[in-house]
């Protein structure tokens, strides 16, 4: 037999509309132009552990968000950035 499933339940510790109006508002990174040789910036959009930091967190467009990945890229692949984080 097939189990009953129960329509009224509600995964635990998912996202929906509950949980992320507690989120506190990101304030948006200015981004002017774009460049993958310039690690400054870039450096403001990439984590300690080298992860591509999110939209939600940065609060950037998603033209932003696919240049700026895009830039991370070219950096990693020029060995500008590191593709990891500082080993522990």
């Amino acid at each position: 037999m097939a189990a009953k499933v129960n329509s009224d339940r509600v995964k635990k510790g998912g996202r929906n509309a509950k949980n992320l109006k507690n989120l506190p508002p990101a304030k948006p990174i200015k981004v002017g132009v774009i460049d993958y040789k310039d690690i400054a910036t870039l450096r403001k959009f990439v984590s300690d552990r080298g992860k591509i930091r999110s939209r939600r967190i940065t609060g950037v467009s998603v033209q932003e968000q696919r240049l700026i990945s895009k830039a991370v890229k070219n950096a990693r692949e020029v060995a500008l950035l590191p593709y990891a984080g500082a080993g522990r």
